[in-house]
């Protein structure tokens, strides 16, 4: 009985020594100082969150951790958007291809769902991610760029948002190119705000007042794209 109790722990001490291992834990040290940030700006805004209060909401011991897999500050939110973007991604290109093997065609009321069914579906099965909607929902909302350009880069991009944006401008034939840009720039903020604000409303992700936040979120995104130019 002693004997295999002290192979045992041996084999697992080589285990975890394995590259494999080294891998595994830094992964879970990466994981853990991202969703401590997505928590404390959620909470506090991006400025008023240090890499000691990442570190501390972590339960790191070594105070460096974050410059170690990071770099900085900047580099850990840039791995956070990586991380989300594709996760956001993964799920548009699952709904989108459920909507382009239905009939009848897709409408642009559908379209505008996978705007914003992805993130919606995503924050309502995982707390987590809803804090990183929370987090960053107004940096979007209130950038000095353009907000449409800004996700196409990020979160809308890839290439389920490429063919999502194919859809979009074939079902607005009636906007010219700049009308339609500048559209989906104030669409793209409306859903930042609207998102974020409902993501920090406690109970918001269950029930009827989840159902008609997203569908009221839909109807007025389509209503926008649809409008007649003047």
């Amino acid at each position: 009985m002693t004997r295999n109790m002290v192979s045992t722990k041996t084999t697992s001490e080589q285990v975890n020594a394995t590259p494999n291992g080294q891998k595994t834990r830094s992964l879970a040290t990466q994981t853990a100082l991202m969703e401590a940030a997505e928590s404390l700006i959620a909470e506090h805004g991006v400025h008023n969150v240090s890499i000691k209060d990442i570190v501390l909401k972590a339960e790191q011991k070594n105070p460096s951790v974050l410059q170690y897999h990071f770099k900085n500050l900047q580099g850990l939110i840039d791995a956070i958007h990586q991380r989300r973007n594709q996760q956001t991604h993964v799920k548009r290109a699952e709904l989108l291809a459920e909507k382009q093997s239905s009939k009848p065609a897709p409408t642009l009321r559908n379209l505008c769902e996978l705007m914003v069914y992805p993130t919606f579906l995503l924050a309502k099965a995982d707390k987590q991610y809803r804090a990183y909607v929370a987090a960053f929902s107004l940096e979007i909302a209130l950038t000095d760029e353009s907000a449409y350009a800004l996700v196409s880069h990020s979160g809308g991009g890839g290439e389920s948002g490429q063919r999502l944006g194919k859809l979009l401008r074939a079902a607005l034939p009636d906007l010219d190119d700049a009308t339609y840009t500048a559209r989906m720039d104030l669409a793209v903020r409306m859903c930042s705000a609207a998102m974020g604000n409902h993501m920090r409303q406690k109970g918001a992700m269950s029930g009827p007042k989840a159902d008609f936040f997203i569908n009221n979120l839909v109807d007025a995104l389509a209503g926008l794209l649809a409008a007649k130019p003047r």
